[in-house]
């Protein structure tokens, strides 16, 4: 059993509860996730599953989308409603009002953490400090919004849906919370949906019922997709026989000797000759050579 496990989380887990979960019905804790979803979110969350672990970190494509549910006229100190919400204005917002910010979030943009977060300040977590009452300085960091748009909106209860689509370690309710101090209005996340994560989809994803089923009547490994799957978007490299060898001993390759004709890349997901995957390569043209990239057989 080794591979991918897709979930489709429910509310009231966090990522690590999801793994938690799973160690059990799998009966193995060589399990990691890729990308932290809140409690209060749904929707894709991969898990890797024994040697797949090896690639949570390296992933090629962080890109994620979400369909996110707003409120205006509101603030909470989590930015959504899971927190202390309160009314901060009964300004009237229309559909035109919030499409002329939009923009402005959309693109290579600075975001602050929110103190409900999982980063860490001097060795702290940001939501340890929140929950005894404390907020310090945090540094903005660049994120980058791909897609920012809005999907539905209600200007009666000033309720609507936006669809995104991001970089890693964007904060969705944190977009809507200053997509409201811009309006001037105020704003939290109601709902959150994520619906892609690293190329994969909701319709990739099984729930908790469903891979227990799988697991009780012995067929995990339908649900369990190969590891290579997460790396489709890298050019692919076949190697020969000696050179299958070379790489699996860590060994740099010559770039003139490598077979086939690499495409212009700086990384590869690569095939042994036996058409096995077997991890990543990054070519280092400088000094003429493959580098073992990572070894996920």
């Amino acid at each position: 059993m080794n591979g991918i496990l897709c979930v489709n989380k429910p509310a009231g887990f966090t990522s690590f509860d999801v793994v938690a979960k799973l160690r059990g019905i799998l009966h193995t804790r060589r399990l990691g996730h890729g990308g932290t979803l809140d409690p209060m979110a749904t929707g894709v969350l991969p898990v890797f599953v024994e040697g797949a672990t090896k690639a949570v970190d390296i992933m090629p494509d962080n890109t994620k989308s979400y369909r996110a549910g707003f409120r205006l006229g509101f603030t909470s100190d989590t930015q959504d409603v899971t927190g202390e919400v309160s009314e901060c204005s009964d300004m009237a917002v229309s559909e035109s009002d919030i499409l002329s910010v939009l923009p402005e979030f959309t693109g290579k943009i600075q975001q602050k953490p929110p103190m409900y977060s999982a980063v860490q300040v001097d060795g702290q977590r940001l939501y340890d400090l929140a929950r005894k009452g404390i907020e310090v300085e945090r540094k903005s960091r660049e994120i980058e919004v791909f897609s920012l748009r809005l999907e539905s909106y209600q200007p009666e209860c000033r309720e609507g849906v936006l669809t995104i689509e991001c970089g890693k370690g964007t904060y969705i309710r944190t977009i809507i919370s200053d997509i409201g101090e811009k309006l001037g209005c105020g704003g939290i996340m109601t709902s959150l949906v994520r619906t892609s994560s690293s190329g994969f989809t909701l319709s990739d994803c099984y729930t908790f019922d469903e891979i227990q089923a799988a697991a009780d009547e012995d067929r995990l490994n339908e649900l369990i997709m190969p590891v290579e799957k997460a790396f489709i978007s890298l050019p692919e490299l076949k190697l020969g026989q000696v050179q299958t060898r070379m790489y699996s001993n860590g060994v740099k390759l010559d770039l003139e000797r490598v077979y086939n004709i690499l495409p212009d890349a700086d990384t590869y997901r690569v095939y042994g000759f036996d058409g096995e995957f077997l991890g990543t390569a990054l070519a280092d043209r400088e000094n003429g050579v493959l580098r073992v990239g990572k070894n996920l057989r």
